[in-house]
């Protein structure tokens, strides 16, 4: 297939070559110049604008940073519905709150196009391998159009319903704990190491311990370093756990673990450290006085 591929991301690199590798002929567009070099390199195409990465193109795929990049991406200047044929599938990736996500595939459905809302997780690691879960929710016809690409790039994939929107919500409760777990990592590996403990002995027990989890064993040994290199960004989780607070003010529900999670991340962008790869949550307790968990 002739895919277009829009935002070429840390995630959004492990998934066009994981199409590219697959035998799909992957024309990719991203306002970063060594993004688009890097997708030559790896055997696609570059586009100068995400209209001209879909032109001819049987599916689009979007994963770009929120909502607001996805709007501007598939509907702005130069954006996919100036390129892309009626009738072709916009599988869009991107990590927004549930009504965006019902919005942009409303507007996309009105303009002549199928749109599965597909979020995911697994990480870097996930997307590299063909291995990441799909939390995903579009009509029927999305959902046949979208088999090829969930074939190669994921593992585990989960339909939510008919329309768009669940997807998102579940990619939210997903990152409710995926948020929540890291601060809970970086308190961990903060405390310990503020306590006079050696951090790679810290998450060695933990490893092995009934304490440890995913986040603990992923991002721990990204604690020990200086978190230059971003996988997922502070940010990311500012953002995302923003959506959480948000979802739950508006449904009157009480999320009391997030919002205290919400304030390490703050805490680390705040100081400085918004960029930085997410295990550099630590540096909020840094900021704090404590200690460093750095090597």
């Amino acid at each position: 297939m002739r895919i277009a591929f829009i935002g070429l991301g840390a995630m959004g690199r492990g998934m066009a070559a994981t199409l590219i590798g697959a035998g799909h002929n992957v024309v990719g567009f991203d306002l970063s110049e060594a993004a688009l070099e890097w997708l030559v390199g790896a055997g696609g195409q570059r586009a100068g604008s995400a209209a001209e990465a879909c032109a001819n193109a049987e599916a689009v795929v979007l994963m770009v940073v929120n909502a607001s990049q996805a709007e501007a991406a598939i509907f702005g200047s130069g954006g996919v519905v100036e390129g892309l044929a009626p009738g072709v599938l916009i599988l869009s990736s991107v990590t927004m709150p549930a009504e965006d996500a019902e919005r942009l595939g409303a507007r996309a459905a009105e303009a002549g196009f199928l749109y599965l809302d597909a979020p995911v997780s697994g990480g870097t690691v996930g997307a590299e391998s063909g291995s990441l879960t799909f939390m995903a929710a579009g009509s029927d016809a999305a959902w046949k159009a979208a088999q090829p690409l969930l074939d190669v790039m994921g593992q585990n994939v989960y339909r939510f319903g008919d329309r768009p929107g669940p997807g998102s919500t579940m990619k939210m409760v997903h990152q409710l704990a995926a948020g929540c777990n890291l601060a809970v990592a970086a308190e961990v590996m903060s405390i310990g190491a503020h306590l006079g403990l050696d951090p790679v002995q810290v998450l060695e027990v933990l490893n092995v311990s009934a304490g440890g989890s995913w986040m603990i064993a992923n991002r721990g040994p990204r604690m020990l370093t200086e978190g230059e290199d971003a996988k997922s960004a502070v940010d990311i989780f500012v953002k995302d756990l923003g959506i959480v607070l948000d979802a739950a003010r508006g449904a009157r529900f009480p999320v009391p673990v997030s919002s205290a999670a919400l304030q390490v991340f703050l805490g680390a962008s705040g100081a400085g450290f918004g960029g930085h790869d997410d295990s550099q949550a630590t540096r909020f307790y840094e900021h704090l006085g404590g200690k460093r968990v750095r090597r």
